[in-house]
């Protein structure tokens, strides 16, 4: 395993952030993965030393300001899957990859409804299931980027 520069994980998260800008609509929008959170449990699981939860405080924080919702809401729903995904760390590495998707997959869902959760109590309106598209989709591109890793450069530790 090569060693992690700091500066690899703030070029990655600022290219999700570009990527969550991006001018989405329609249907798109509706299955637009969170890059952010994907990005975030990528680093947090890989080297937890480096990107923590006040990363993932900080990244929330961004994004509601860029989103101009609730404040602090997405920056709740990263603080628990980021905390979910250190707590276990040690023990997802040692997955296999389609265990490490089921659970990346989890952490996805659990952000997911707690940003539901928030929303629904400063007064949104039920969504309906379709709303987990994104998180179906975070998970296609989370088995493409692992699977791509371990094809190019045969590094099997998250996969």
């Amino acid at each position: 395993m090569r060693p992690v520069r700091i500066s690899q994980i703030y070029l990655g998260l600022l290219l999700a952030l570009l990527l969550y800008l991006l001018p989405w609509g329609g249907f798109g929008l509706l299955v637009r993965p969170d890059f952010i959170l994907l990005v975030l449990l990528y680093w947090l699981i890989r080297s937890p030393h480096l990107c923590n939860i006040g990363t993932a405080w900080m990244m929330g924080m961004l994004v509601d300001l860029a989103e101009g919702g609730l404040f602090g809401q997405h920056a709740i729903a990263y603080i628990v899957a980021a905390f979910l995904a250190v707590v276990y760390q040690r023990r997802v590495t040692l997955f296999n990859r389609w265990q490490q998707a089921g659970y990346v997959f989890g952490l996805l869902l659990i952000a997911q409804t707690v940003l539901l959760i928030l929303k629904l109590f400063s007064g949104g309106e039920l969504p309906g299931l379709a709303y987990y598209l994104s998180s179906i989709s975070g998970i296609l591109l989370w088995q493409l980027v692992i699977y791509s890793k371990i094809k190019v450069t045969g590094d099997k530790e998250l996969g």
